[in-house]
């Protein structure tokens, strides 16, 4: 198994739209010349980027919190405004701009930006399996005290890709996934 470069994440991205929308340079500047949290590709994997659609988690209606019996309610949704504050001590949930289709020989792991980390701000992203693809839900815990920003459209985490030198025998595809071809933020399902 190898890591992959910039290279071939560009390649699989124009060839086999591995990512969608795909920008194959690293951005740190918006259009109008503002810094934003870089996202794109970089020398061993790409930086992506969360939409402007939050889930955020609240304790307003005293639950439980059970992977198996999940209260949609424990949610205030927020979108439209291009950040999400997060509570001290609570988490959102949000989805990642691009779309991912995982090739069958590639395994992917996510990682946190230091810039968030820096901050309290731990980004929670399970890999992506052979043959899964979607967008991406992305778990945002602010570990600290204050009230913590997540900006839309700017980068928060990174994926490496991992390719196996020999093809898995049952793919996430193969299995049916229950997350397979997710489409907003996704709750847990049993």
């Amino acid at each position: 198994m190898s890591i992959k470069s910039d290279k071939w994440i560009r390649r699989m991205a124009e060839e086999q739209g591995m990512i969608e929308p795909f920008e194959p340079n690293q951005i740190k500047t918006s259009a109008d010349g503002d810094k934003v949290i870089s996202f794109g590709t970089s020398s061993y994997g790409y930086d992506i980027r969360c939409a402007d659609e939050f889930k955020v988690f609240t304790n307003i209606n005293s639950t439980i919190v059970d992977p198996k019996n999940f209260d949609p309610n424990s949610f205030v949704e927020v979108s439209g405004k291009g950040y999400c504050i997060i509570p001290p001590n609570s988490f959102a949930l949000a989805r990642t701009v691009e779309y991912f289709r995982i090739p069958r020989s590639v395994l992917t792991v996510c990682l946190g930006k230091s810039t968030y980390a820096r901050c309290g701000i731990i980004v929670n992203v399970t890999p992506f399996e052979p043959e899964w693809e979607g967008y991406v839900t992305l778990e945002f815990s602010n570990t600290t005290p204050l009230p913590a920003k997540i900006y839309a459209n700017e980068g928060v985490a990174q994926v490496l890709f991992f390719e196996s030198d020999e093809v898995c025998d049952v793919s996430y595809k193969d299995r049916a996934g229950k997350y397979m071809g997710q489409s907003g933020v996704t709750l847990p399902r049993p």
